[in-house]
């Protein structure tokens, strides 16, 4: 039976701030919870031996938002400038469908986007990642338009650029009418957006896999990269998303697996941990947690990934 939550937090008040040993020279990090506040967020990466992080701003399955406090906010930006916590990632509610064909559900989707803008400006997040959206009910064009022009709308009259707040688009799994499952969606994404909207890209690598992309193979990781470069290019993907995949690649089934263990295996991400022109990205996981230290193992296994002389 795990910790209460009430035990948790006392805890973490308790405990020195001691972080593990081993750092490398990149940002590597996991989804953290928020649960009993955001701060707490901050504690366990550091904790977990981060050096980055990603989190929800509010409940990722509910319309009604997580209302954040000033003093919340606060502490969260002290806590990432004592542990050196950069960049703080936030990924949005899975409900938003900014491509959605359905009015009120558009309506509601672009108000709940609009609150995650503010929630990350107000906890100086650098990145918010989003799902590009699901097309059923039109062409695939047309739904990347919408969200396009959806994305633009919730972020009117809010100066991201000079606080510092980027819209990560994620490329996505492939599942029917999903948009974002290659390359060329989400660089379209980009290239409407820009200069309306500071936007960059999210590379998820179960997404990669099992949308048919080889990246498990030294000379297919070689190609999807270059594949990559001529698309979104490398210097835009700003986090990768280090999530090995339960399904085959191609298969289209977006589950994640804890690093190593899956279809992707280790290697890949050796390679890109240590790719040069990825040395400005954040790796974190968004793997499961099936036993206890789960987290903290995966983290390590990236950690472990990286050459003491990395650049």
């Amino acid at each position: 039976m795990g910790l209460s939550l009430a035990a948790e937090q006392d805890i973490l008040k308790r405990l020195p701030p001691k972080r593990p040993p081993r750092l490398t020279s990149r940002r590597i990090g996991i989804h953290t919870s928020i649960a009993g506040g955001v701060p707490n967020a901050a504690e366990r990466a550091y904790r977990l031996g981060c050096n980055t992080f990603q989190i929800f701003s509010s409940s990722p399955r509910q319309w009604a938002p997580y209302e954040l406090s000033r003093p919340q906010c606060d502490e969260i930006t002290r806590l990432r400038d004592k542990y050196d916590l950069k960049p703080l990632v936030i990924h949005t509610n899975y409900l938003i469908n900014l491509s959605s064909t359905n009015e009120t559900f558009l309506r509601k989707s672009v108000e709940a986007f609009r609150g995650e803008l503010e929630r990350a400006l107000n906890l100086c997040a650098e990145y918010l990642v989003l799902h590009p959206g699901s097309f059923r009910g039109m062409n695939r064009e047309e739904g990347l338009l919408r969200t396009s022009a959806a994305i633009a709308a919730a972020a009117q009259g809010l100066d991201l650029a000079r606080q510092g707040l980027t819209v990560l688009i994620e490329n996505t799994a492939g599942a029917e009418f999903s948009l974002g499952a290659s390359f060329e969606q989400v660089a379209e994404v980009l290239d409407r957006l820009r200069g309306l909207v500071p936007v960059a890209a999210c590379l998820d690598t179960c997404h990669t896999h099992v949308a048919g992309y080889d990246i498990v193979t030294e000379a297919g990781l070689c190609n999807t990269m270059s594949h990559l470069e001529a698309t979104i290019r490398l210097s835009n993907v700003r986090v990768v998303h280090c999530n090995d995949a339960k399904a085959a690649r191609g298969s289209k089934l977006d589950r994640h697996q804890h690093l190593g263990k899956g279809s992707i295996g280790k290697e890949p991400f050796r390679r890109l941990l240590n790719d040069s022109r990825l040395a400005h990205a954040a790796f974190i996981a968004e793997t499961p947690i099936d036993a206890p230290g789960d987290d903290r193992r995966n983290v390590a296994a990236l950690k472990a990934l990286v050459k003491t002389q990395a650049s």
